[in-house]
């Protein structure tokens, strides 16, 4: 079944799970569709099947806070980031509820993490103004770049070049096998001193890159020649929260919950809105993925909601 305009239409909620007290700030699917793993402000982590559409265990990060979690290419660990205490993030086994490794590093909370489509590689981006290069088999830190502003920071798909948004105005793009000599490429974009960027994301076939901000707009690029393609806007977000932006994963539809529960929906090439689709979410979607295997997929605000699709284009 092949996205089109009529089936992103047709999307609706097929099941709605209330398994935390608090805002859940991150979720992320493993890379078979399978499961998706979710972090929350009330400190725990939730782990669904997505072929049953249930949760499977909850698991607790009490005295660090948890944020950010993304599965790793190993069956059955996470890493993820802290939000209390201190800034360490975090390498953990499912199976047995163990820390596997710690990264120190950070001094500043971190804001942006990414895992290599490819290999045991990942980056972090805090606001310590700095981005790190970790190798999940050591503990000590692989590379780091001093930069001027907050970053955000995400691998492209093939995971030899990684972007990173610095001062919510310049995209650099570097080399994995030679970072350290700077980036090969630089994007300025014309500054918005009323909203700073909060994430960066690689369309699949590496060709696009999304820029969204805690303001009423996101920035579609090419990941080439940094020209900015479209500007989305029309939706509400007036309390500069971060409402995660995803593509779908055939790279042609872009989308973003708004703080009053709705998804919209736009064509990358035409730049048309094509859906607006209500979530009843109770409060502002913060989180947003297409599952990358299957056609659905899940939008959180202190629920997470599974959506399918209502008719066969």
């Amino acid at each position: 079944m092949k996205l089109t305009d009529n089936v992103l239409r047709s999307f609706r909620v097929a099941k709605v799970f209330r398994e935390n007290s608090d805002k859940i700030n991150c979720f992320d699917f493993s890379p078979n569709g399978e499961t998706v793993i979710s972090s929350s402000d009330d400190d725990s982590i939730v782990l669904y099947d997505c072929q049953e559409g249930k949760p499977k265990r909850t698991l607790y990060s009490k005295k660090y806070g948890v944020d950010l979690i993304r599965y790793t290419h190993a069956a059955n660990t996470v890493v993820y980031s802290s939000n209390k205490i201190d800034d360490t993030i975090r390498f953990l086994s499912l199976h047995d509820n163990k820390y596997i490794r710690y990264f120190p590093g950070h001094s500043k909370r971190v804001v942006a993490l990414s895992m290599s489509p490819v290999d045991d590689t990942f980056i972090s981006g805090s606001l310590d103004k700095t981005i790190r290069l970790w190798d999940l088999r050591s503990p000590n830190c692989q590379g780091l770049m001093h930069l001027q502003g907050k970053p955000v920071c995400s691998f492209d798909p093939e995971g030899l070049i990684f972007a990173a948004g610095v001062n919510s105005e310049m995209v650099k793009l570097y080399d994995l096998r030679s970072f350290d000599k700077g980036p090969f490429a630089t994007f300025k974009m014309q500054y918005d001193r009323t909203c700073e960027w909060t994430g960066l994301k690689f369309s699949n076939d590496g060709k696009l890159i999304l820029i969204s901000t805690n303001g009423g707009f996101l920035r579609l690029i090419d990941a080439f020649k940094g020209a900015v393609l479209h500007t989305f806007g029309g939706y509400n977000n007036s309390k500069a929260v971060t409402l995660e932006a995803s593509f779908t994963p055939d790279s042609q539809f872009i989308m973003i919950g708004s703080e009053d529960g709705k998804i919209h929906v736009w064509n990358g090439e035409s730049g048309m809105k094509v859906a607006v689709l209500d979530g009843k979410h109770t409060g502002p979607i913060t989180c947003l993925q297409f599952n990358p295997k299957f056609m659905t997929f899940a939008s959180a605000c202190s629920n997470m909601a599974f959506w399918l699709p209502t008719i066969d284009d």
